[in-house]
């Protein structure tokens, strides 16, 4: 068998469709980047985490004939993931939200892009942007979590999201805006 680090995704999603055991490989690609995904989504606990693991990498097995491999298998797999992350809050009837533990340099990042870095203290500016994530609306927290912390392209998020291109560069241009406008309302109140 090829080694794992010189196939393409694609590869391992057209070769699972004849042999079962490349499942592993894909999971061993997969586990980690989804665990932290769906840990930053949620409030889940650790074997939570592991279930809703275990519901996505049986849905990618029973469904492996539907993806198109001229397509990004890596957007097919969050896109399932974030469909698994939407039924497991309905059942567990809680709200989504987005973890930000260990995400400094994310959110310095984010405070970059919204034109907030000369903000009085670079500690204060990512406590107030932390704060202002949470404030937004699932739509663009979605988006913020998948362009920031997951560093998905345009097009890979409506892959995922299941929305047009366009309408992913309108909610990122309306999540800056936001953005920006929490964080002075906090500036103001200081």
């Amino acid at each position: 068998m090829e080694a794992l680090s010189h196939r393409t995704d694609e590869m391992l999603a057209q070769s699972l469709r004849t042999d079962a055991r490349v499942l592993g490989d894909i999971i061993e690609r997969y586990e980690k980047k989804l665990s932290l995904y769906i840990g930053r989504k949620s409030s889940a606990t650790a074997d939570d985490i592991k279930d809703i693991l275990q519901n996505i990498f049986i849905k990618v097995y029973k469904n492996i004939y539907d993806f198109d491999t001229t397509l990004s298998f890596s957007s097919w797999i969050y896109r399932i993931a974030h469909n698994e992350m939407i039924d497991w809050y309905r059942k567990e009837k809680r709200k989504p939200r987005i973890s930000l533990e260990g995400s400094d340099y994310i959110l310095q990042t984010i405070a970059s892009e919204v034109d907030v870095a000369d903000a009085a203290t670079k500690e204060e500016t990512k406590k107030h942007l932390r704060e202002a994530i949470e404030l937004l609306p699932e739509k663009y927290q979605d988006i913020v979590e998948l362009r920031f912390f997951e560093d998905k392209s345009y097009d890979e998020i409506a892959d995922i999201l299941a929305i047009p291109p366009g309408t992913v560069a309108i909610r990122i241009s309306r999540v800056k805006k936001q953005l920006q406008e929490i964080l002075k309302d906090y500036e103001r109140h200081e």
